[in-house]
């Protein structure tokens, strides 16, 4: 099945084309200035497409200022009235995330579609596990993944049955197998990109490795297109989070790969506190290089041959090492500063 792919603003998505990035603000969206500035700070960590909520006509009277100064396109999350559809497309919205069976009758649906067509608007399917169609729900024969693809493919009949096509598809739950297993099933049987993501993932320590594994497992397996992590949390934590994920599965070469070593009984330095200023003072760093923060020079150096740079820690003082070999005993509070010296010099950095 060849599959489709289209742009959401000037970022592609579907079929060969990369991974993109997405997050959502948590500001009120009739905020513009609070909500262009924290568009702002998520493009900075990395953020390739943004979704903001449109609760009313405020929300999406404010949406031409943020499309106009929004660094990264912009996505309106919509949910049942069909005229916030209209008003955000009238206001240069980038997509939509609009339910096709949610927003009342067939004419309201044709409304939508019609000036979709002509504005070029993709509309994201969004269906979530818990939020299904009565029937759906009551139906005791189906699997839970199973009733998410049989409804994803009616909100996508509804599109298709109007010649639409610029279709984004997700299917989220807040259990990672039925979310996998969701994706898994329609993976083969439509053409649109997948957005895939977990719903409800929880707090950062649960949200990360539930987003980690569903999101990981189904980029393994080639599934996916753009990906949201959702945290209870700084939604610059999804992004990082992210980045990660993608660097994790070699689908992002794009910025530093950060190592380190676990505590243990020789470790002399303050490694844990090392390591986050490390990966802090690094974090936005675009080079394709690995950095290591290892605990001891005894084993640090050559355990993390592979890293491109590092530091071992000693006593009150530690080692810079490129490729295994040390290159320089620094004191301990020097440490990072040198370390960035010696990185900027070799990357030519000012």
């Amino acid at each position: 099945m060849e599959k489709i792919k289209f742009k959401i603003g000037n970022v592609e998505i579907g079929a060969n084309s990369p991974i993109s990035i997405q997050s959502m603000t948590n500001t009120k969206t009739d905020d513009t200035f609070a909500t262009l500035k924290q568009i702002e700070k998520l493009a900075n960590a990395g953020c390739e497409i943004i979704r903001v909520a449109v609760l009313n006509k405020k929300c999406a009277q404010a949406l031409d200022e943020i499309v106009k100064n929004s660094p990264i396109p912009v996505v309106a999350d919509i949910h049942f009235d069909y005229r916030l559809a209209l008003m955000a497309m009238d206001n240069g919205i980038n997509a939509l995330r609009i339910n096709p069976g949610n927003i009342g009758s067939i004419e309201h649906t044709k409304r939508v579609v019609e000036m979709a067509k002509t504005t070029k608007t993709p509309i994201r399917i969004g269906v979530n596990a818990g939020s299904l169609e009565k029937d759906l729900y009551e139906d005791k024969n189906l699997s839970l993944e199973e009733k998410m693809v049989i409804s994803a493919k009616r909100h996508i009949k509804i599109l298709e049955d109007l010649d639409f096509n610029l279709i984004k598809v997700s299917l989220k739950s807040s259990d990672v197998m039925t979310t996998i297993k969701a994706y898994q099933k329609i993976y083969n049987e439509i053409p649109y990109p997948l957005h895939v993501g977990l719903t409800e993932a929880g707090t950062l320590r649960g949200g990360i490795v539930k987003s980690s594994i569903g999101i990981g497992a189904l980029l393994a397996q080639g599934i996916g297109d753009t990906i949201r992590v959702s945290l209870t949390e700084n939604p610059i934590e999804e992004v990082k989070l992210a980045h990660e994920i993608l660097k994790t599965l070699g689908l992002r070469n794009e910025g530093v790969n950060f190592i380190s070593c676990p505590t243990c009984g020789r470790t002399q330095i303050d490694l844990i506190g090392l390591a986050k200023k490390v990966e802090e003072k690094f974090h936005n760093l675009k080079a394709n290089i690995t950095i290591a923060t290892m605990g001891c020079p005894v084993n640090g150096p050559k355990e993390a041959a592979g890293a491109d740079y590092g530091i071992a820690g000693a006593i009150k003082e530690g080692y810079i090492f490129k490729k295994g070999e040390i290159i320089k005993k620094v004191k301990e509070e020097n440490l990072l500063e040198e370390l960035e010296n010696i990185i900027k010099q070799d990357l030519k950095i000012n």
